[in-house]
């Protein structure tokens, strides 16, 4: 029988960057330990049992399957999030969003909307981070409102309402103090859709018209009526879709427009305040 370290040796995933590390977390989650496990019993022979489960899930990973859909779970900010295949796997540029947002805006009472919220990601983590802070999530697909609303009720935080909405559309005559999204922004014939990980998300979550702009326009224009006087709008977007979305921005009347760089050094989101 294998040890560990001969397991993680004959992993084979040809097509991952991320071999090793994706081996690791899927043996890691058979044994029932954390990775740091791996490394400190590397001659432990697993039971049978595992090394059947640790096979099936190599597998699906050797048919690009994310790992994270494999795990049925994804870590965010500080939480570890319940992730399906209704809703897009949280990322760390993501991330940006949250840090800006909380670095702008007090740690007072205030509301904020984070719209598209699949997961809960943004919502859940601005609302761990700001315990005063009032946090309606919104979401069109069902799926998503309810497994958003499972990780809110798992992670104990009463200041999120999550509910369902096609961007504002359940939301007559709401005002908030921050608005944030990760609202699809790919174009429809992107060669990127065709690879990788984002073979197996929701395509519903991905692919926003011809230029990946169509969501974003619709934001853009509605946001202002729903937003308080000085509040936010806080956009994430393509590499190379900054200029237009401030464009847009600007146009609706938003001030300080500005946008921010991920961790890759791309300007990853936009945004702007209503006067």
């Amino acid at each position: 029988m294998a040890t560990i370290d001969e397991l993680l040796a004959a992993a084979d995933l040809p097509d991952s960057p991320t071999a090793r590390l994706d081996a690791e977390l899927l043996l890691a989650h058979c044994l029932g330990k954390p990775r740091s496990y791996l490394r400190t019993w590397p001659d432990r022979v697993p039971e049978p049992a595992q090394l059947d489960a640790f096979a099936a899930m190599l597998a699906r990973r050797r048919q690009g399957e994310p790992v994270a859909y494999i795990l049925g779970h994804q870590g965010f900010w500080s939480l570890e999030l319940e992730v399906a295949v209704h809703t897009l796997i949280p990322r760390p540029d993501t991330e940006l969003l949250v840090e800006t947002a909380l670095a702008l805006l007090p740690a007072t009472p205030l509301r904020a909307l984070d719209l598209g919220t699949g997961s809960g990601a943004i919502a859940l983590a601005l609302a761990s981070e700001r315990p005063g802070w009032q946090v309606t999530a919104v979401d069109m697909i069902a799926q998503a409102v309810e497994l958003a609303e499972r990780n809110r009720q798992r992670l104990g935080l009463d200041n999120v309402e999550v509910c369902r909405s096609r961007w504002f559309s359940a939301l007559a005559g709401e005002r908030y103090d921050l608005i944030v999204s990760n609202p699809p922004y790919i174009a429809a014939n992107d060669r990127h859709l065709g690879q990788g990980d984002v073979r197996f998300e929701p395509s519903t979550a991905l692919v926003a018209g011809p230029d990946g702009l169509d969501d974003i326009r619709i934001i853009v224009r509605q946001a202002p009526e729903h937003l308080q006087p000085g509040g936010w709008l806080m956009l994430e977007h393509g590499y190379d879709q900054a200029a237009t979305v401030r464009e847009l921005l600007a146009a609706e009347g938003f001030a300080d427009v500005h946008s921010r760089l991920d961790l890759g050094g791309h300007e990853r989101i936009s945004l702007g305040r209503r006067d």
